[in-house]
């Protein structure tokens, strides 16, 4: 099997590290092949590509879609070094509240896998760092959701101080408020 699966702290996320063929040419390796990854338990059809490109600093979320547009995700770093971060919203999980944060990075060649109910968000600790992302659902704007980055009862561990942030994910809700909302999963 190309893919080692590994459970994280949160059972659900997933941490797949790939066989990398490397030599003096290169490396050779699959980051996805849908029989393994339904073997290890990810299942689903995977049906849009994303990638994205950021400076030293910024953090992008943390982002989710609410049903019926919920997305899962598997999230790879293909330029530099980033810190990658799945908070659990599943209400009635026994992780609600929890996170874990994994580095992700073109060395390690590490890949994540997000399930639905899950905020998501990584910062860049490389001078620029590309991001390219499957999911399995549409991306639909008035289902966007967030959790706010440096909400207190999350606590994450982010290895920045002071990121760059979007206007949007400035302004996103706390977990208490998301809770009052009833936008969990």
């Amino acid at each position: 099997m190309p893919f080692k699966f590994k459970k994280l702290e949160i059972p659900d996320v997933v941490l797949i590290k790939p066989k990398v063929f490397e030599d003096e040419r290169g490396f050779f390796m699959e980051t996805y092949k849908k029989s393994d990854f339904e073997k290890a338990g990810i299942n689903g059809e995977f049906i849009q590509d994303n990638h994205s490109k950021s400076k030293y600093g910024v953090l992008r979320g943390l982002h989710f879609q609410k049903e019926p547009y919920a997305q899962a995700k598997i999230v790879r770093c293909i330029r530099g070094v980033i810190y990658d971060v799945a908070v659990d919203l599943r209400k009635d999980s026994p992780t609600f509240g929890k996170y874990v944060g994994v580095i992700l990075s073109e060395y390690n060649k590490y890949q994540l896998y997000i399930p639905r109910g899950f905020a998501h968000g990584f910062v860049v600790l490389s001078d620029v760092a590309e991001v390219a992302y499957k999911v399995d659902n549409i991306y639909a704007p008035d289902y966007e959701g967030g959790l706010i980055w440096n909400d207190p009862h999350v606590d994450i561990q982010w290895p920045i101080e002071d990121p760059i942030l979007s206007e949007k994910d400035k302004k996103w809700p706390t977990l208490k408020e998301l809770i009052k909302r009833g936008e969990l999963f």
